[in-house]
């Protein structure tokens, strides 16, 4: 994937592993994780499936191709409270312009989550038409 992405490091995760429409990405759990009641925030979970199956499609996309997520629908099976997290993710099927995505994220051997996810496959544009200007900072 390159370079790692600014919110994966915000967020403290890490891309283990990312090849041939596979990748893995872990978490160890801080303080700032949790919501008000002491459970790891939804959206943590969330994150981690829409990462790893970022990165799983993007291993498999042409130089010029970019992802970008549709919609994933994730069920919450355990709550988690500390620890470390771990999220594989899967290519299910993918279309010239559509793919098809898995993830699961576990505590230890615990599944804890389960997503999947629709994305789409773009080639970057060269007329800079892109939506505003880039972040910076």
């Amino acid at each position: 994937m390159g370079r790692k992405p600014r919110f994966v490091s915000h967020v403290g995760m890490r891309i283990d592993e990312a090849a041939q429409g596979q990748a893995r990405c872990s978490l160890e759990l801080q303080d700032f994780h949790l919501n008000t009641s002491g459970v790891v925030h939804g959206g943590v979970l969330f994150t981690l499936a829409d990462t790893a199956m970022g990165a799983a499609l993007f291993s498999t996309l042409e130089p010029d191709e970019l992802c970008a997520t549709i919609e994933i629908k994730i069920g919450y099976f355990k709550p988690v409270i500390e620890g470390a997290l771990v999220c594989t993710a899967e290519l299910v099927n993918k279309g010239k312009s559509i793919a098809s995505l898995e993830a699961s994220v576990f505590q230890g051997e615990v599944l804890v989550s389960k997503s999947s996810g629709t994305f789409t496959i773009y080639r970057r544009k060269t007329d800079a038409g892109l939506a505003g200007p880039p972040v910076t900072g």
